[in-house]
């Protein structure tokens, strides 16, 4: 079955009563990073120290980031940082279902259920950049069901709806 989750990676409150409990990306990066070490650990993987340092300023971004101001920020600390080093990073990271990336603007968010793996759509919004992570279970059992009607097995998705935020609407 495809599993949905929702995290919130923007500042607007989520009204959804078939939600699970949101989670604020930036809020608690330094758990978020301890729950990935873990999760890690666990599975056998290696979060070196670049792949933790890429995933710690995703963990902190007040809104999706992209790779190159990933390696922006990189620089500022580390001078020779190069776009495969941040590259392979993400990639480990996509790869275990650390972060998300958001097709439809080229950037990458935290995702707060690193033991978990999981498909989900996101809301974008076109003014302040904000992605908000959907998670209800009608939409996991709509698109499992109609997959299966179709004789057709899923095994990725990318659903991102783009629109304007609350935030954004009342400004």
């Amino acid at each position: 079955m495809i599993h949905l989750e929702v995290k919130r990676v923007s500042h607007e409150v989520a009204h959804n009563p078939h939600a699970h409990h949101p989670h604020h990306h930036h809020e608690d990066a330094k758990g978020f990073v301890r729950a990935v070490e873990h999760a890690s650990e666990e599975r056998g993987l290696r979060l070196t120290p670049l792949r933790k340092e890429v995933l710690e300023l995703v963990a902190t971004a007040h809104k999706p980031v992209k790779a190159y101001d990933l390696l922006d920020q990189l620089r500022e600390k580390h001078g020779n940082a190069a776009p495969p080093t941040v590259y392979r990073a993400l990639d480990f990271l996509l790869e275990n279902g650390f972060i998300h990336k958001l097709e439809s603007i080229n950037a990458f968010v935290s995702c707060h259920h690193p033991a978990e793996a999981h498909q989900v759509p996101f809301l974008i919004c076109d003014i302040c950049s904000s992605a908000q992570e959907v998670c209800d279970e009608r939409v996991a059992e709509l698109i499992e069901a109609q997959a299966k009607a179709l004789g057709f097995r899923p095994q990725a998705q990318t659903l991102e709806v783009h629109g304007t935020c609350r935030n954004c609407r009342k400004a």
